[in-house]
């Protein structure tokens, strides 16, 4: 059910590489690329061997320099990393605009390449709901020539369907086909609608025909007025077997502020209606305020939506009231994989009732399914339509959802170690190659360090282990047998490389692209164990992969604990 397939490639990490932040100055690179370039520079080694892992380390390492320290190239970089410097278009870029201007360049680039994708292919999108009439759960109807049962009625009392594709055409004309079938206690109706599209400056027009209760069409355009300001609007005839009914639909809309929207609609036809709306959308919370004055209704609707971004979830209130009675919701929408959402909304309203919504959305197919509970507003009608989509969805997540997800997260770690495998044998080459070079910077780094009875690095290991676990490069396998630990790496070598004037300090990103660390459980959860000696005590300090770490500050206050 899950749908992690965004790990496809191995990408190279030029900062953690260089061990640099992410804002790290041009002279922060600059400094870290010399002491580099000083180890891993070919004229320092004589071995043919060692020459010939130099130079790969050598080239490495130039290459790191040469992305970062030139701000268009960063700026790309920083974007979308090496695949945003093999971007198509970027040869028509100005070498003289900022790394702002270049970011802003490149989204732009990244967006006309995803919407030549897009247009290669259709577009499907749909809408099943499927309406049930659960009303006898909570006011059993009984007569005198009917007992009611032994169970309770639960009937679909109407069903609804629409799909649409589209058909690109070219890369501004585009043609769609939708249309939809609706049954309503035993009488259905249907139809369908062809439309063409044109994008144009500053906007599009579209021209619709189709065919429902009789013949359709239909004439909608869109313009930008001004950089805030913009105009929908459309008409569409429908010819009845003794009607032509026209009708007119119109919205101006004008950017109040960065996350608010003004919306002014008229709409002319068989229900005719005025509405403004106010609609401030940001990145923890949305909110919408809308006034309609129309035939048959008038109404006024507030709804707040509150999101949590860390647990990919949002919660959402809403009133309705004006001359058809009141409406009040409350619902979640939670994400639980990357194209899948469910959501659950209560409604309670005076003349409907109590109705549980369930929603279930699927990339672009959607799944309704709206549950009348009871004509009135009943107490254990609310508790049930607020307790079992909780309970519901707690049982099925730990039974079902998790274990799908982690069966498919396993199964596309496995895909992309088999798509990377040669790519990660090269990282590990690398890695033993670095190591192989730090000999003598190594024993140099030492020995200073204990003159000056400053840091010295005792062990250091990488890997998947637990925090509390007495993690070894060694374990025992079920016969008893004392084998290599492949889940972990020892890392002591390149860290006492890495220390200077006393201290170590490595960067919040990955620790498998420092040199001399390569990933030897790719997918999984790491960490880092460093014990280490300084001013003649012992410490321990056990991190996450992308902790930033300062030694002696992270672990000098608690000696030989993490």
């Amino acid at each position: 059910m899950d749908d992690n397939d965004e790990l496809e490639f191995v990408e190279e990490d030029y900062y953690a590489f260089l061990n640099v932040p992410r804002n790290a100055t041009p002279e922060d690179i600059s400094t870290a690329y010399r002491n580099f370039s000083r180890m891993y520079h070919p004229d320092k080694h004589i071995d043919v061997r060692n020459k010939e892992k130099a130079e790969m380390m050598f080239n490495r390492t130039k290459k790191a320099y040469e992305v970062l320290s030139d701000p268009h190239q960063r700026a790309i970089y920083d974007s979308l990393g090496n695949k945003g410097l093999e971007t198509e278009g970027w040869e028509l870029i100005q070498r003289t605009r900022t790394p702002a201007e270049i970011r802003e360049e490149y989204e732009r680039l990244a967006r006309e390449r995803e919407e030549r994708r897009l247009q290669q292919k259709t577009n499907p999108r749909g809408n099943i709901t499927v309406q049930i009439n659960a009303t006898d759960i909570f006011s059993r109807y009984e007569d005198d020539y009917d007992d009611g049962g032994l169970f309770p009625t639960i009937e679909v009392s109407g069903m609804s369907m629409s799909q649409s594709i589209e058909a690109p055409l070219s890369r501004t004309d585009t043609a769609t086909l939708s249309g939809n079938l609706h049954l309503q206690n035993g009488v259905g109706s249907g139809n369908f609608l062809l439309s063409g599209r044109r994008l144009i400056n500053k906007g599009w027009f579209e021209v619709d025909c189709g065919a429902g209760s009789g013949p359709v069409l239909g004439l909608k355009g869109s313009r930008n007025l001004t950089n805030r300001l913009f105009l929908n609007g459309g008409t569409t005839v429908n010819f009845r077997q003794n009607a032509i009914i026209p009708g007119i639909a119109s919205t101006l809309a004008i950017q109040l502020d960065k996350h608010t929207v003004g919306y002014l609609t008229y709409n002319a036809g068989l229900q005719s209606s005025m509405s403004t709306t106010i609609e401030h959308n940001a990145e923890r919370y949305h909110y919408n305020l809308s006034g309609t004055l129309g035939i048959p209704h008038c109404y006024l609707t507030a709804s707040y939506t509150r999101k949590f971004l860390e647990q990919e979830l949002k919660l959402r209130v809403a009133l309705k009231g004006g001359t058809f009675g009141f409406l009040a919701e409350y619902g979640a929408e939670k994400k639980v994989s990357k194209y899948s959402s469910v959501v659950a909304t209560v409604s309670l309203g005076v003349p409907t009732g109590v109705t549980l919504k369930v929603k279930i959305i699927r990339s672009t197919q959607t799944y309704l399914f709206p549950i009348h509970l009871s004509e009135e507003i009943i107490p254990a009608a609310i508790f049930y339509a607020t307790v079992t989509p909780l309970l519901t969805y707690f049982v099925l997540k730990k039974m079902l959802i998790d274990p799908m997800n982690e069966a498919a997260k396993q199964r596309n770690i496995e895909k992309v170690k088999e798509t990377n495998r040669s790519r990660m044998a090269e990282k590990r080459r690398e890695a033993e190659s670095a190591i192989a070079l730090m000999g003598a910077l190594y024993e140099r780094i030492r020995n200073d360090e204990q003159k000056r009875k400053g840091l010295i690095i005792v062990t250091a290991l990488y890997g998947k282990f637990n925090a509390d676990e007495n993690v070894s490069i060694e374990q025992r396998d079920e016969m008893g047998f004392i084998q290599h630990n492949p889940n972990v790496i020892d890392v002591r070598l390149p860290l006492q490389c890495l220390v200077k004037d006393s201290r170590l300090q490595l960067y919040g990103s990955t620790k498998s692209e420092l040199p001399g660390f390569y990933d030897p459980c790719f997918g999984e959860e790491k960490l880092l164990r460093i014990d280490y000696e300084f001013q003649e005590r012992s410490y321990s300090i056990t991190v996450a992969d992308s902790e930033d770490i300062k030694i002696p500050e992270n672990g000098s206050s608690s000696p030989g604990q993490s």
